[in-house]
């Protein structure tokens, strides 16, 4: 395809990974399409992504049921199911990593969303489910809750890559980047390979405007100073830019002081920032605001299979994330003053979210349950 925006992106310094996976989207060829049509660079999953892939097919059933026969429970099907996934994924992404050392062809899953506040049990089930994976493309997703992020720093001391996630302020950013800067020191003053380890900080976007959009209406609706509710008004849909673009200032100054760059001269690579959940989520805003708004060098977007189809066709592309960095600043600073906490509400959506996925992982073991029932059923009912 001539003149693909999502292919271009890599002239910028920016990998597009899918925010989504399934079994028939590997085995009908549809994700090499993505990698050889529009240069697609990894793939993401999630709990709430497993749970809408297993329990809306029927692809797994045959695999349910040979676990079942195997005699594992539920909750070890399910793991087994997405680890299955995982590994077939890995294996089509496996020439994207050779080919990019190793930056690119990455595929993440989650540890189990029930350990988000549990550090030593989140240490454990990375490092089981890194083994059982025995993919070397493969980053195990970890929230970026206070545990999470202790993890995080104990895990890139033992060389194993990262995906953290669930980031919605520059506060956790700060601390995710802090905590991986610190395990790469661990693993240098014990003298091991540094350039084996690989991480990015899932930064959530979209959600951040749904918030801070929903608290400037509520202020609004007491506000009777023209000129304040015209300023309130701008700061609509521009939050979340703004808020990433802090994020990105950070990462540069984090990862070009000269602590980290001794680090680099020793094989260390960056942490790069992930923006994921870039699905616009308000009607009135642009459907590719998320892609087109937060692209420069070392990031990568991971996007919903919507949002790719609509920047392939009308995405504009320029290196933006630097731009107006002292105007998204501002309109931080206008937030604060209009008496808006956005430091309460990325709190909330990080605990929102530990939640969300701790729901779809326990929707999902109870779907699984009564999806093999049904199997089982009629199977006795067939065979007798």
């Amino acid at each position: 395809m001539n003149n693909n925006p999502i292919k271009e992106l890599r002239t910028y310094g920016q990998s597009i990974w899918l925010d989504n996976i399934r079994r028939d989207l590997i085995t009908s060829g549809g994700l090499q399409k993505l990698i050889d049509e529009d240069g697609i660079r990894g793939v993401t999953s999630n709990p709430t992504i497993f749970e809408k892939a297993i329990i809306g097919s029927s692809d797994y059933d045959d695999s349910l049921m040979r676990l079942r026969a195997e005699g594992k429970l539920i909750p070890e099907i399910l793991e087994g199911l997405s680890i299955q996934d995982i590994q077939m994924a890995a294996d089509i992404f496996k020439l994207v990593f050779d080919d990019s050392e190793g930056e690119d062809g990455f595929i993440s899953l989650e540890v189990s969303p029930l350990l988000a506040n549990k550090e030593d049990e989140t240490v454990e089930a990375v490092l089981d489910l890194y083994k059982r994976v025995a993919r070397e493309n493969v980053m195990i997703k970890v929230p970026a809750t206070a545990a999470g992020i202790r993890a995080h720093e104990r895990l890139t001391a033992m060389a194993i890559s990262t995906n953290m996630t669930l980031i919605f302020s520059l506060e956790t950013y700060q601390a995710v980047a802090q905590a991986y800067i610190n395990g790469l020191k661990q693993l240098d003053d014990h003298r091991q390979p540094l350039g084996v380890v690989r991480s990015v900080a899932s930064v959530f976007v979209s959600r951040v405007d749904t918030e801070a959009d929903k608290a400037i209406a509520v202020t609004l609706e007491s506000e009777k100073d023209p000129a304040k509710v015209s300023k309130l008004k701008l700061l609509e849909g521009k939050i979340a830019v703004a808020n990433a673009k802090m994020i990105y200032a950070s990462f540069k100054t984090l990862f070009e002081a000269d602590s980290f760059l001794e680090l680099k001269k020793r094989g260390a690579h960056f942490q790069r920032p992930l923006w994921a959940s870039t699905g616009t989520k308000n009607p009135a805003y642009s459907d590719v605001l998320y892609l087109e708004e937060l692209i420069g060098p070392h990031t990568v977007n991971t996007v919903p299979p919507a949002t790719m189809d609509a920047f392939r066709d009308h995405g504009k592309i320029r290196s933006s994330i630097e731009e107006e960095v002292d105007a998204a600043k501002r309109t931080l600073q206008t937030l604060a003053e209009s008496g808006i906490d956005l430091q309460k509400i990325t709190a909330q959506l990080q605990d929102a979210g530990v939640m969300a996925f701790a729901d779809s992982y326990r929707n999902l073991i109870t779907a699984l349950t009564e999806k093999q029932e049904k199997l089982v059923d009629s199977h006795r009912m067939h065979f007798g």
